[in-house]
């Protein structure tokens, strides 16, 4: 899908089951997770165009930081998006062919696979493949993030985490703007002006969600 310019195809891999509740509104957890995987679509693909911008305004840079970039996407913190986005946005062939070297799949039997990075499971054992009428896709173990105090329980908190994703492809629509414009004159400015851009706005947004969940917690 990368190689196709599709990146905004990419959530379609993800399969995420749905309680088969209602909410009060009449809305279906799956519809609600729908518009997720719809808003995330949409921040890939402007991520996509933001990348090919770039690469034809600066077609025969890349980013000094690329190779240092590709070592902290497992344990990036706010202060490392600059250099996993930059790597990304500069060749994102490469940074992906990094990662995939670095991932293993080892296929369980029972339609499920685990997925491990670095010879550890991938972001804690949440992470995982399973077999679909569609192929093979990312499977969230519902059982287990159910659970965990962050994971969307009600309609206005899916509809918060669509609204997250919007936020931060806002700020990335700000960025493409400075790009078109010429404010940039390397590449690796340029990288580190979409890393902190976008950086800040997930960090903010993770902020509003997490005091959002904790007020309802009290509340309870």
């Amino acid at each position: 899908m990368v190689e196709n310019g599709d990146a905004d195809r990419l959530p379609e891999l993800i399969d995420i089951t749905p309680r088969d509740i209602a909410f009060d509104d009449g809305v279906t957890e799956a519809s609600a997770i729908a518009e997720v995987k719809e808003k995330l679509s949409e921040l890939l693909g402007r991520l996509w165009l933001v990348g090919e911008e770039l690469q034809r305004q600066f077609p025969d840079e890349t980013v000094d930081s690329l190779d240092e970039a590709v070592g902290m996407v497992n344990d990036a913190t706010e202060d490392d998006w600059t250099d996993v986005i930059g790597g990304f946005l500069a060749d994102p062939f490469e940074f992906l062919q990094v990662q995939e070297d670095r991932i293993e799949i080892l296929d369980l039997g029972d339609g499920t696979a685990a997925v491990l990075w670095d010879d550890e499971p991938a972001f804690g054992g949440f992470m995982a493949m399973i077999e679909t009428g569609d192929g093979w896709k990312v499977g969230v173990p519902i059982e287990l993030v159910q659970d965990s105090e962050y994971w969307p329980q009600t309609r206005y908190e899916w509809s918060v985490v669509a609204s997250m994703l919007l936020g931060i492809e806002n700020s990335l629509e700000d960025f493409e703007r400075e790009v078109r414009g010429g404010s940039f004159k390397s590449l690796s400015r340029a990288a580190e002006r979409a890393g902190r851009i976008v950086g800040e706005s997930v960090v903010v947004q993770g902020v509003i969600y997490a005091m959002m969940k904790r007020d309802a917690d009290e509340d309870e």
